[in-house]
């Protein structure tokens, strides 16, 4: 399992405007290794008017926090196992309130 660095992730949600962050995949199994890569979910606050270059901002900076490859989607962006995903995902970062 990966060490999860809290206080830059807080940052960076708050930067984005993120509602919601949820790790899910192998960061979470007994098969995650030093290849393994970061798949995260992200909601952003209602209000949020994101772009794909906000989303891709964000992966980018997040794959430096974690110092590995990040793979960010939406619960929208699930087409394949959504609600599996979901109730296997652990929240990460939520926004107080």
């Amino acid at each position: 399992m990966i060490e999860i660095p809290f206080q830059d992730i807080k940052v960076l949600c708050d930067k984005y405007a993120v509602r919601r962050l949820m790790l899910f995949g192998s960061a979470l199994r007994d098969d995650f290794n030093q290849n393994s890569d970061i798949d995260l979910l992200v909601e952003y606050q209602p209000t949020a008017n994101v772009t794909l270059l906000d989303m891709a901002a964000l992966q980018r900076e997040l794959s430096i926090v974690f110092q590995r490859r990040v793979d960010l989607g939406t619960p929208r962006s699930l087409r394949y196992m959504r609600d599996e995903v979901l109730n296997s995902a652990q929240v990460i970062y939520e926004q107080a309130g």
